[in-house]
């Protein structure tokens, strides 16, 4: 069955060729109405078969059958607490798989060039476990700090957001009193 917002377009579809057709002088303008009038049929055969297709963007990606890893994170948030200006700090976040297929971590992608993730490369086994590695530089980095690693794998849903914070304090000046 057509849609009310589809029946909408349809008729101002109709409306713009009406209002149009004086301005048929140019070619242009022939060329935007033969357009509107070809795609005004292809919406009319549409409406008779009775196949409305939905836009592509509206439809969600579904959930795969059969079994899946599921990832376990021992935890998903890491506070560093305060580091100095310029320290590289190190957090490993614990996976276990506790699904029924072997988990594989296809990406882990970084918020800001200042974090390096290193992550399990090999399918981790049904009740195995794995890792995934933040390694943050502090350097240029002074004052509250609130970063992500968004980790892609073969679970449902197939993203996971890990975070983590750090309070860096900022360099002394290390160029002495001015004369």
């Amino acid at each position: 069955m057509i849609t009310m917002k589809r029946s909408i377009s349809i008729l101002a579809m109709a409306a713009s060729l009406f209002i149009l057709l004086p301005a048929c002088k140019d070619r242009a303008a022939e060329k935007r109405i033969a357009e509107l009038e070809s795609r005004l049929a292809q919406l009319e055969t549409n409406k008779s078969a009775n196949t409305v297709a939905a836009p592509a963007s509206a439809t969600p990606e579904e959930k795969p059958e059969g079994p899946l890893p599921v990832a376990v994170y021992e935890t998903t948030d890491h506070d560093f607490g305060t580091i100095n200006e310029g320290q590289k700090v190190v957090h490993v976040y614990k996976i276990k798989n506790t699904g029924e297929a072997p988990l594989v971590i296809q990406s882990a992608q970084p918020s800001c060039g200042c974090t390096v993730p290193e992550w399990t490369k090999d399918p981790i086994p049904v009740g195995g476990s794995g890792f995934v590695k933040a390694e943050f530089d502090s350097n240029g980095k002074p004052g509250i700090q609130n970063k992500t690693i968004t980790v892609t794998a073969n679970t449902w849903p197939k993203v996971t957001t890990l975070r983590f914070k750090a309070m860096v304090t900022a360099k002394a000046d290390m160029k002495g009193p001015k004369k």
